[in-house]
């Protein structure tokens, strides 16, 4: 069974392997680059900040990929992470795979590890659309456990990572093989150990990460041509162990669905 971790902010756990066939991502500390990767049809993007835990010698939160239509689901974009890009882009080849960018012990749970990128933004249709996958290396051990990993998509405040039909916020606990199963892909590899929680078919595939949604899509409506506020937060929940990361598809922020 995985285990938690008790190791230090600067630990990484995460045995990357051999060359895989899942996605290539690049580490970056670039918010432009990050907004400007995503920007699509209709939309202008301004001010982006990224904001993340722990200090900037450690390796990269976030990061751009290519090479994971047969994995993530689309070929190309951005991904941000509660730990490391070092969990984002390779085969399932460990039992654990984190980066505790803040200490393991910290008492005040809005500090457990969490990354932002948050930019102003106008959108000449006055709609906003884009695609998006949640992968969790939570999955599937820490299901239904307080380990519930999440991220939240603030379009001028209020959240808009729901899933489709009122299905509710898309979270470890809301998306799993028994909760909201349309939605979820089980990625457990039973050679790094048994895994609780089990009860659907993983697809063992070239990524990381134990378990993954599939392609969603997030929608918003704003006044056209004004200014509006988006944030993309991802973040530990219970403690700072375990990875997860979002992925967005590049180009996909976008004023036409």
């Amino acid at each position: 069974m995985k285990l938690r971790s008790i190791a230090t902010g600067a630990a990484l756990a995460c045995a990357l392997g051999a060359a895989q066939a899942g996605p290539t991502v690049t580490g970056t500390y670039d918010a432009t680059l990050l907004a400007n990767t995503i920007a699509g049809v209709g939309i202008t993007i301004s001010n982006p900040t990224l904001t993340f835990a722990g200090s900037n010698t450690l390796p990269a939160p976030a990061g751009t990929f290519t090479g994971g239509a047969s994995t993530v689901g689309f070929a190309s974009g951005i991904v941000l992470t509660n730990g490391t890009v070092g969990c984002a882009g390779s085969g399932n080849t460990s039992a654990s795979c984190e980066l505790e960018r803040s200490p393991s012990n910290e008492p005040n749970t809005s500090n457990y590890d969490r990354t932002t990128l948050a930019f102003d933004f106008t959108s000449s249709t006055g709609q906003v659309f884009f695609r998006y996958v949640f992968a969790s290396e939570e999955y599937t051990t820490f299901v239904n456990s307080s380990f519930n990993d999440a991220f939240r998509l603030l379009l001028n405040g209020n959240n808009i990572a729901l899933l489709p039909g009122g299905g509710g916020v898309v979270e470890i606990n809301n998306v799993n093989c028994g909760t909201n199963s349309a939605y979820y892909r089980n990625n457990v590899n039973p050679a790094n150990g048994n895994e609780s929680n089990n009860t659907c078919t993983s697809l063992m595939l070239d990524i990381q990460y134990d378990g993954l949604t599939t392609v969603l899509t997030a929608s918003g409506t704003v006044a056209a041509n004004t200014t509006n506020t988006f944030e993309f937060t991802i973040f530990d929940r219970g403690d700072n162990s375990l990875d997860s990361g979002v992925y967005i598809e590049a180009g996909s922020f976008s004023g036409e669905d």
